[in-house]
């Protein structure tokens, strides 16, 4: 015979309560029923100011996430919390973390970012279990001294505060694997960063070093590292010591040149040096055989190694807005490459190997100097071939040519030769783009004979009249910019309406007539 259970007991056992996103404003008064069993209690984005006495009383709590409230203040009672394994008190208004917190001492995760702190208890540093810590944007200036008592961090996570300076026992972190530095007040590291024996990943950058201690380069587990945007002058020569590197990001410092050591990076994957005053890059940078992406864009680069071509992984090449007067032909070994830009330079020519690329798909070569492409890259299979900034199509109609010093075929087109710029984008206008091609206008600096050639295209001057047979060759007026065919379009529209308009008059006149009579 079965009986029934009073509803009073139905659910006694409960171990997980989930209030997130209801509007609270209070904790609900039901939970604390079940303090004998409750482990895990979520009380995310609400509108909680308070956390009242009894919350302490669940003393069974391993986890407690309050993320996303107004809380003001952490009660001295949360020492209570001995089992307490994560905590997580992000995006609140606390000020100040009790003493009390070193009671938790199962404290493993806790999370403390966007809070208005701006120091640590000194009894922090007694958490010895804690393995991630997560003290981000919350203006802290300093770390606690004796902060490598915390010998079982794995994860130490303190972006966007205002650190000038590292304290010595942070080089005891040996367990220590993510380490997040960025957007701080940071002039430089300590040289003990490089005892940090287990770290993978580490962000340095937004702050403003001048220089990075060559010890840091003494860490074989580094997997990423970035320092980007500092006040770096130059890469330690012992740069080649991190083996493991895969990523590394040296983007908006005052670099003049890559290490020759890079070379020993035979795992780097991605290399972004980009916004720097970098001249050249070395020769060892083509033993880099796991390089996928390359981004170099907004340096004083002149050329490329002709090693670049041993970088059969490379996938992305990004070299615009530097000096590069010419490609090596090796350029074509990159046989992987899908993205290659080099916009803003002063290309004459693109080399005819760079057909070899099979993979490639988007190629811009847009304000450059360019008279001509070769004719090996209607082999590819390209999906964008980007000549000018103004282009309305990724991809243009070419048409062979023949270039009148060498003789070998090439390919033109309506965009080419190219017009340099004075303001660094393209001289061709989004209304008039065509004007200077038209009207034959050149610039001062190139040679006559570039812009002589004969071409297999003619344009014709305002006033010419048509006269295919004198001239024998394919004759076309410039294509209008999809901006004046707009215009005329609208315009065409116009004095149709007025026609028709004129029309009616006049036949609703005509039957006015017809009806009087």
């Amino acid at each position: 015979m079965f009986h029934c259970i009073p509803l009073w007991r139905c659910n006694r056992h409960v171990e997980m309560i989930d209030k997130r996103h209801c509007s609270l404003v209070y904790v609900p008064d039901e939970i604390y029923r079940y303090a004998r069993s409750l482990e895990e209690l979520l009380l995310d984005a609400n509108q909680l100011r308070d956390l009242p006495k009894p919350l302490f009383q669940l003393l069974k709590l391993r986890k407690l996430t309050l993320s996303d409230n107004e809380i003001l203040r952490i009660p001295a009672e949360i020492g209570n919390f001995m089992e307490l394994m994560e905590l997580d008190l992000s995006r609140n208004d606390i000020q100040d973390i009790p003493e009390s917190i070193s009671y938790c001492k199962a404290l493993q995760v806790a999370d403390f970012s966007g809070n208005p702190l701006m120091r640590l208890p000194e009894s922090f540093t007694l958490l010895k279990n804690l393995t991630c810590l997560s003290i981000n944007d919350v203006s802290l200036q300093a770390l606690p001294e004796d902060i490598g008592r915390l010998s079982n961090l794995v994860s130490l996570e303190l972006r966007e505060n205002i650190l000038a300076m590292l304290p010595e026992s942070l080089s005891q972190l040996h367990k220590l694997e993510e380490l997040d530095l960025g957007n701080n007040e940071l002039c430089s590291l300590p040289e003990s960063i490089g005892c940090l024996i287990s770290l993978r990943d580490l962000w340095l950058d937004g702050n403003h070093l001048t220089e990075i201690p060559a010890e840091l380069c003494n860490i074989k587990t580094l997997l990423y590292l970035d320092v980007s945007e500092n006040k770096l002058e130059f890469l330690p020569e012992q740069l080649g010591g991190l083996v493991s590197l895969t990523d590394l990001l040296v983007s908006q410092n005052n670099l003049e040149y890559i290490p020759e050591s890079v070379g020993k990076l035979r795992k780097l994957s991605i290399l972004k040096a980009d916004q720097n005053r970098i001249a050249y890059l070395p020769e060892s940078i083509g033993n880099c055989e796991s390089l996928t992406e390359l981004v170099l864009t907004e340096n004083q680069i002149q050329i490329l190694p002709a090693s670049i071509g041993n970088l059969k992984k490379l996938s992305n090449l990004n070299c615009d807005r530097n000096k590069l007067t010419m490609l090596p032909k090796q350029i074509g070994g990159c046989r992987g490459l899908n993205v290659f830009c080099v916009r803003d330079n002063n290309l004459k020519r693109i080399p005819a190997e760079l057909s070899q690329a099979s993979e490639l798909h988007v190629l811009d070569v847009s304000g450059n100097r360019l008279s001509y492409l070769p004719m090996s890259l209607t082999t590819l299979h390209l999906k964008a071939l980007w000549l000018s900034e103004n282009q309305s199509k990724p991809l243009l109609t070419f048409q062979p040519d023949e270039d009148p010093e060498s003789g070998e075929k090439v390919l033109t087109c309506v965009l080419l030769p190219q017009q340099p710029s004075e303001s660094g984008s393209d001289n061709l206008a989004r209304f008039g783009g065509l004007e200077s091609l038209v009207n034959g206008m050149a610039d001062e600096v190139w040679d006559g004979k570039d812009m002589n050639r004969i071409s297999s295209i003619h344009f014709m001057d305002e006033g010419e009249e048509d006269d295919d047979d004198e001239k024998g060759t394919l004759l076309r007026r410039a294509t209008p910019h999809p901006g004046e065919l707009k215009t005329m379009k609208k315009t065409a529209e116009s004095v149709r309406n007025a026609l028709d308009s004129n029309k009616n008059e006049v036949n609703n006149a005509a039957d006015g007539v017809t009806t009087s009579v």
